[in-house]
């Protein structure tokens, strides 16, 4: 598995995903709970794809160990 192609193409999504909430906290038209609204969305998969990746480089981590082992 190439993890670095994975955590490239993360790092790429989360950075248009930070775009999008710098998009918002923009948008003085606005009110605090609109914004909260929009960003909850963007917050959660940003947490998704962190975790995401750090499970990938885990099983990674680990199937390299076993292979190691034998």
């Amino acid at each position: 598995m190439d993890i670095k192609f994975i955590e490239t193409k993360i790092s790429e999504i989360v950075a248009e995903l930070e775009k999008e909430v710098m998009q918002i906290l923009a948008d003085e038209k606005l009110d605090k709970k609109q914004t909260n609204l929009r960003m909850k969305p963007l917050v959660s998969a940003k947490k998704i794809l962190n975790n995401a990746l750090e499970s990938i480089t885990m099983v990674e981590k680990l199937s390299q160990e076993e292979i190691e082992k034998q």
